[in-house]
């Protein structure tokens, strides 16, 4: 008989899962002036002139769009940067964050 030992080998297997993402999301209000939307959306969110007129109705009639999906870091940095360029000309200009479900 032989005293040799063997061993089964175990691999871990790191599984990394996507990060969550989070929709940015423009809440319509009646005081903006479209064109100031307008000219957020398409500096904060890099959108052409007419995704931005699109954007921007949408939530004027519906009472709030779904501006665009990121990580939650980036959602919420766009989303504040985006509401302080309003708040800066006291306008109530507001971009909020939520998970995708």
């Amino acid at each position: 008989m032989s005293d040799i030992v063997i061993k089964p080998t175990t691999k871990t297997q790191i599984k990394t899962e996507r990060p969550r993402l989070h929709k940015v999301i423009l809440v319509n209000d009646d005081y903006t002036p479209r064109e100031f939307v307008v000219m957020v959306l398409k500096a904060e969110f890099r959108m052409s002139e007419d995704q931005a007129l699109r954007v921007m109705m949408t939530a004027h009639r519906r009472g709030a769009c779904v501006v665009a999906v990121y990580t939650k870091d980036v959602a919420e940095a766009r989303a504040t940067n985006a509401t302080d360029a309003g708040r800066k000309l006291g306008y109530p200009l507001l971009f909020t964050t939520e998970p995708e479900e």
